[in-house]
């Protein structure tokens, strides 16, 4: 799936690392009820620590006190079960949670293959959509216009760019948003799982532009519960249990203990 090259890393091209240091993520459960042990005991056990603030509302921390130094040139796959917390350290780095406490530092343009239909007004056209989440993704108009034939190339809509998305079918949907959030090469790569859409003749130009993408990116941080993928695309794996970090080693070493 993966290519196992290092980065291509330009003259011209500043470095990148990651640095969080005990960072916490607690989510408020809003309209909640008084809990029993029992339901506290399974709520630990599927996802996060449920737990209570001094004001007494109900919270889940999704992340205790992380500290991960991630430098450039890295490729690091999040290992766990559902609810580890690999999706909430996926969103600090991407900048959509703030920690609740501790520090985060991110250098480097963060790219984000997670939600990647996030911003794409139904109503709107296909173009008008292009300028829409390219701003969603902090890109500039005449960044967006400068790549907007490769986009509207790439995603093979023809005439359907003037239509309304509402028209599309579900692999236009996703041609379209994979096309825009593909348009530049970020210097910190986030994803949750591989990320593969459309027919099977679309599924292998994305899948060469994925790994082009990968391969040009300064930092890869991919989420996944796929052995395969985290031994073929990445150096190195952390493993997230109850939104702690269980084990931080090599992707060997990491991926032998926790599929064990």
């Amino acid at each position: 799936m993966c290519i196992e090259e290092e980065s291509l890393i330009g003259s011209n091209r500043k470095m990148s690392n990651i640095n969080l240091e005990d960072v916490s993520v607690e989510i408020p459960v809003y309209n909640s009820q008084g809990r029993s042990l029992k339901k506290t005991i399974m709520g630990f056990a599927t996802g996060g620590k449920i737990g209570l603030t001094e004001s007494g509302k109900t919270v889940v921390k999704s992340l205790s006190n992380i500290n991960l130094k991630i430098g450039d040139n890295e490729r690091v796959g999040l290992l766990g079960h559902n609810g580890a917390g690999k999706s909430t350290l996926l969103r600090v780095l991407g900048g959509v949670y703030t920690p609740t406490s501790g520090r985060a530092e991110i250098q480097g343009r963060v790219g984000s293959l997670i939600d990647i239909s996030l911003g794409i007004d139904s109503e709107a056209t296909g173009l008008e959509n292009i300028f829409l989440r390219g701003a969603l993704l902090g890109i500039s108009k005449k960044r967006i216009e400068q790549e907007l034939e490769n986009i509207i190339d790439f995603s093979e809509l023809g005439d359907f760019i003037n239509m309304p998305v509402r028209t599309y079918s579900t692999g236009m949907h996703m041609r379209l948003a994979f096309a825009v959030s593909t348009m530049i090469t970020p210097d910190i790569l986030i994803m949750d799982e591989w990320l593969s859409v459309g027919d099977k003749g679309f599924q292998n130009k994305a899948e060469r532009k994925l790994r082009d993408l990968v391969f040009r990116s300064n930092i890869l941080v991919v989420a996944s519960h796929s052995r395969e993928l985290i031994e073929s695309c990445c150096s190195r794996a952390i493993w997230l249990e109850h939104g702690s970090i269980v084990m931080d080693g090599s992707a060997e070493e990491v991926c032998q203990k926790y599929f064990s």
